[in-house]
């Protein structure tokens, strides 16, 4: 694929990232997508044969991506999981602060509008989740838990942190974040 193919590609998935993250799945037409990442027609089916579902879905991979990376590298950064917890509130509540609050999750949305109803999406959702509650995990067995204990406990704390999430966003306020933050504590130490 030519420079200015994969340029357009990019651009689409870039659009499609920030529109179905702040609307949802049934919230953005394929239009806005070509009209924000200032694409031809033509271009959205050349570069995406499967659709709205492909884009859709390469949109949720990178923004998934985009999150997993900076647990992982906030995981290498701090002293303990309490810390690392601690920094990836800071930093998705700010990130949907600067976004207005239509930034929360680019997760969340997709995974409650589609996952009993395509098969893909729930897919793509649920490998998401499952890379971030591993880093999670894995932060977890670092710090001197089993690995059972481990397995339990990112759970709680990814729910805890997309919980947080949901309701800073409903809220637009960041008060659920710093509950979910003293709440992470107390699981932590238990």
């Amino acid at each position: 694929m030519a420079v200015k193919g994969d340029e357009t590609r990019a651009r689409l998935i870039d659009a499609a990232r920030t529109l179905v993250e702040a609307r949802g799945y049934f919230g953005v037409g394929l239009n806005q997508v070509l009209e924000a990442g200032k694409a031809p027609r033509g271009s959205l089916y050349h570069h995406f044969p499967g659709g709205k579902d492909q884009l859709t879905a390469e949109a949720l991979t990178a923004s998934g991506q985009e999150i997993d990376a900076l647990i992982r590298s906030l995981a290498d950064a701090v002293p303990d999981t309490r810390t690392l917890i601690e920094s990836i509130l800071d930093a998705l509540a700010d990130r949907m602060e600067g976004a207005e609050y239509a930034k929360g999750c680019p997760i969340a949305t997709v995974a409650l509008e589609v996952a009993a109803t395509n098969d893909s999406l729930q897919k793509v959702c649920a490998d998401t989740y499952g890379g971030w509650q591993q880093a999670l995990a894995d932060r977890l067995v670092a710090d001197g838990r089993t690995h059972d204990q481990a397995e339990d406990l990112a759970c709680s704390l990814l729910a805890l942190i997309e919980g947080a999430l949901v309701l800073a966003r409903a809220q637009r306020s960041r008060t659920p974040i710093d509950r979910a933050r003293r709440s992470a504590v107390i699981l932590l130490n238990a």
